[in-house]
Parts: structure tokens; C-alpha cells; sequence
């Protein structure tokens, strides 16, 4: 489940909020039906934080260890859960290292095995590739995919609209607090825009008045391009037609489907890293 939204729409106040860090005004929250910060709620819960939350001094292993027993594990079960998270975070090799010493898409790998040490039902995922390089990211990737895999239950919050697509079965779009849309990436662009696609025309010079030209045909016109939309891509062959008997030399056509991007900038006048 993917929240999108601008900074200070509410995204990260949800997500304390389920984990029992932010008190709310009014309602309540309940994870499989138990109140927040109850022990059945909190064993059900992992939580991995925007921030690194993890012991600098401590080797990979030693946090994990840490972490684990904080959620009652011991002995065995706590060993299988080590070994686990070391493999799912492709951490076997720094196990022993210092998570000072580590880049910095490993001490986020550590900080998301710390938070799932437990296996939890649920896990929140607060703009987990904040600040790694683009393998890091492909790796947290990854890892996101895997738990998807084995069933349990993500809520993703992101500025990247590349990783909802390629993560999220279901998106919703917040805003100022609210959530004012959601669904599947293609419901939600066909609630936008249709089956509408954009076409971008650039014209050389010329003495035609473009947005007379293009507001007759549905468009808007910027210096020397021209914005349109078409329900099929063959309608772009009557745009071409329309230029060339008014004498317009077309330099380039572009023709875009809406994405999740569109519709994020249509709902929120916003663009989404903004």
C-alpha cells in the first residue's frame, strides 16, 4: 500500500500514528484489531523509520541481536531471525562490521533488518531509500519485493513515483492531511485523464497564431510549442494534417500516456518531490 504525497502532507504523522508515537486528536487506531502500543499490536507491527535508528558502535550481528530481544526473542528463534534478516539485507559478508563503518545503503539495509527481526504481519516503511545510491536502492527494492512475496503487508511512504509503480499494488495520494484518491496506478490515471494521452508538437518560426491555432483544437500553446490531447494515437496523423495546410513546419511530436506523476500533479498542483 503506497502513500504518495508533498512534504507536510501527513504522511509520516500517519505512520507514527499507527505505531503509537503520535497521539491523535480524535479516533484511534487498532492493528488486527488490537489498540496501538498493546503487546498483541506491537508483535503483529515493524516499523522502519526515515531516520537510522540504529547503534553506530555495534557490529551488524549485535544490533540485530539487540533489536531481537527487545521483542522477546532468544535463543534459537532469536539466532534463525539473525541469520534471516542478515540474509535478506545480503548482509552475511558485514555481519561482523561495525555499523559505523558501513556505506550508507548498508546502515539502511541494518535499520530495515532491525525493524522486521520479528517477522511482523505488518510492516511500515517510512521513505525507506532516503539518501542511497541508485544499487542500494535497487537492493532495498529487492527486499520490499520479498516480504511482498511471502505475504505480508507493506505501507510504503515515498517521494519517488518510480518506486510506487514498480512497488505498489494499491496507491493512495495525500494531501494536506487527507487521502484524496486511490487505487490501482492504472484506476487512478483512468479516473484523471481517461484513455486521453498527451501530444507535445514543436513548430518552427513562424507568423501563425499557435494558440489560436492550438486552442481550436482542444490545446494550449507555450513560444513555439504546442500542448494536445488525443484519444488515439492515429488522431495525431489530423494534428500533422492541420499544420502542414496552414504552412506550419513541425520539428517534433511527442506523444505520452498519463503515468502516476500526471495525476499526483493534476490532484495536487504539486510536484511530487516538492
Amino acid at each position: 500500500f503506497g502513500l504518495l504525497g508533498p512534504n507536510g502532507a501527513g504522511k509520516s504523522t500517519l505512520i507514527r500514528s499507527i505505531v503509537g508515537r503520535v497521539r491523535p486528536d480524535a479516533g484511534n487506531v487498532r492493528i488486527f484489531g488490537h489498540p496501538v502500543n498493546s503487546a498483541a499490536a506491537r508483535a503483529d507491527l515493524g516499523w522502519v523509520p526515515q531516520e537510522l535508528a540504529v547503534y553506530p558502535l555495534l557490529t551488524c550481528r549485535e544490533n540485530l541481536e539487540a533489536f531481537g530481544k527487545y521483542q522477546g526473542l532468544h535463543g534459537k528463534t532469536l539466532d534463525g531471525a539473525i541469520a534471516w534478516c542478515l540474509e535478506w539485507a545480503a548482509l552475511e559478508d558485514r555481519a561482523g562490521s561495525p555499523v559505523k563503518t558501513l556505506s550508507g545503503g548498508m546502515k539502511r539495509r541494518v535499520n530495515m533488518a532491525a525493524g522486521l527481526i520479528h517477522r511482523p504481519r505488518l510492516v511500515l516503511l517510512d521513505e525507506p531509500t532516503v539518501g542511497v545510491d541508485p544499487q542500494s536502492r535497487n537492493r532495498i527494492f529487492e527486499m520490499v519485493e520479498a516480504l511482498r512475496s511471502d505475504g505480508t503487508t507493506i505501507i510504503y511512504t515515498t517521494h519517488y513515483m518510480e518506486e510506487a509503480e514498480r512497488l505498489c499494488d494499491w496507491i493512495a495520494i495525500i494531501d494536506h492531511g487527507e487521502i484524496i484518491a486511490q487505487g490501482t496506478k492504472e484506476t487512478l490515471v483512468a479516473q484523471s485523464f481517461g484513455s486521453r494521452s498527451s501530444v507535445t508538437m514543436h513548430f518552427g518560426a513562424t507568423r501563425v497564431d499557435l494558440a489560436a491555432w492550438a486552442e481550436a483544437r482542444g490545446g494550449t500553446a507555450e513560444d513555439s510549442v504546442v500542448l494536445c490531447s488525443v484519444e488515439k494515437p492515429a488522431e495525431i496523423a489530423d494534428l500533422l494534417e492541420a499544420a502542414s495546410r496552414e504552412g506550419l513546419e513541425v520539428l517534433d511530436v511527442t506523444l505520452q500516456r498519463p503515468n502516476l506523476e500526471s495525476v499526483f500533479l493534476a490532484l495536487t498542483g504539486k510536484e511530487l518531490r516538492a
